[in-house]
């Protein structure tokens, strides 16, 4: 019999959550098992799990084969009805010790377990102290999200925001500085939304601080994607003065267009993101940003998309992520007038050329500066900004180089060690 083999799609937070599956499974002495954690956020996402599924049971014929993540919870009758499918755990559920018990044994007599997300009121923070590389190591701080994107089906597929502690993060980043790693990344579903649901209702610029005063052996803190018009003093003065927090964020900016905002029930307007990230640079001059942008979404017109467009500049976008809309069932945007296929994928690769070129003017401002690099492997790391570099001689896998910039690719900086 075998160990189980674990298949990730989608965000951090998934790979944060399979890491926690994998042990959970060991823990029960589950062997022979094939697990795909899916993601729901469009459409291609749920077509490349199903596509995903059928290729491991062509590979593993003999193997239980269990669908988890937020697909199978919000579309649970999808991966039950595949013949490829032996049994759909919600995502609660798949963080239970007693689920994975279960799957050890027969299943019992459910082989669709999924149950109401919104329900659940704890997040399962504590279950794992990180993941990642020998380098990086990601911490959960928050799960679930309390806004409605009309866009959006992630709420439906991992409930209501919950905030794991603060005593509780910071002894993890403790445990995971005394392994040796170099940098922590906060991940969340909606980051910014961190200890509404505790006591004090303390915010993420609170955490931020807390982290960075009673861990000073941290060299790097990160954050990932968040809502730039939920961020608080606090995690601005901790950007304008606290160095080991790194200048890059990325922002869940979505469009550039007012109407289409409203449309997409965001809680903000175009001229907030653009006052944020000339904020955010003042305080810090070497921030750099990244940024979620729907191409396609309802109704949008030429002119419209053109205020996206606009916006990588205006905010000086480095690192964009472009999603081509695709309607996701069960939400409002879906019964919206849509947009034509070949229109959406048209602003979508305009939108991809815009951030390439914004990608080569970040790499060009580089020449000749020196950072401070924190190395994935011998021969490739990451700047503060998270830009990455190459290097011809090898270099110490986990360390933080100091190191002069030499040139680009057009994709990546290189760099010789100072």
């Amino acid at each position: 019999m075998s160990a189980p083999i674990f298949s990730n799609h989608g965000c951090r937070l998934n790979a944060y959550e399979t890491k926690a599956m994998e042990e959970l499974a060991a823990q029960a002495g589950v062997e022979n098992t094939v697990v795909v954690n899916t993601c729901a956020v469009t459409a291609e996402a749920v077509r490349k799990a199903r596509q995903d599924i059928r290729k491991l049971r062509r590979t593993h014929p003999g193997a239980k084969l269990i669908v988890t993540g937020c697909a199978a919870q919000t579309e649970p009758d999808t991966f039950a009805n595949m013949d490829e499918v032996d049994a759909v755990i919600g995502n609660s559920e798949k963080m239970q010790a007693s689920t994975w018990a279960g799957i050890a044994g027969d299943f019992g007599t459910e082989p669709v377990q999924v149950d109401d997300i919104m329900s659940v009121t704890e997040t399962a923070g504590h279950l794992i102290d990180g993941f990642g590389t020998r380098s990086r190591a990601y911490v959960q701080v928050q799960n679930g999200c309390d806004h409605r994107c009309t866009f959006c089906i992630i709420p439906y597929g991992r409930g209501n925001s919950r905030s794991v502690p603060a005593g509780v993060v910071v002894d993890q980043i403790k445990r995971l500085v005394d392994r040796g790693f170099n940098e922590v990344v906060l991940t969340g579903v909606d980051l910014t939304s961190w200890g509404a649901d505790l006591p004090g209702e303390p915010q993420l610029g609170d955490l931020v601080m807390r982290i960075l005063k009673l861990v000073p052996d941290l060299p790097r803190l990160r954050i990932s994607s968040i809502d730039s018009i939920e961020v608080d003093e606090a995690l601005m003065q901790a950007i304008a003065t606290e160095p080991r927090l790194m200048p890059h964020l990325h922002l869940s900016l979505q469009h550039g267009d007012d109407l289409i905002l409203k449309r997409m029930k965001r809680r903000h307007l175009r001229d907030d993101a653009i006052r944020f990230a000339q904020e955010a640079r003042k305080l810090r001059p070497d921030m750099t940003f990244g940024a979620d942008i729907i191409a396609g979404f309802p109704t949008e017109t030429e002119a419209m998309f053109e205020n996206s467009l606009r916006l990588v500049e205006e905010c000086d976008l480095t690192w964009l992520h472009v999603f081509p809309y695709s309607p996701r069932p069960g939400t409002p945007a879906a019964r919206m007038p849509q947009v034509n296929g070949k229109a959406i994928k048209d602003r979508a690769a305009r939108l991809r050329s815009a951030g390439e070129a914004q990608v080569t003017k970040h790499l060009a401002a580089q020449q000749d500066k020196l950072h401070h690099i924190l190395m994935e492997n011998p021969h490739m790391g990451r700047t503060e900004q998270f830009t990455e570099v190459t290097f011809d001689d090898a270099q110490r896998e986990g360390q933080i180089v100091t190191a002069r910039i030499t040139g680009h690719s057009g994709k990546a900086l290189m760099a010789s060690s100072d």
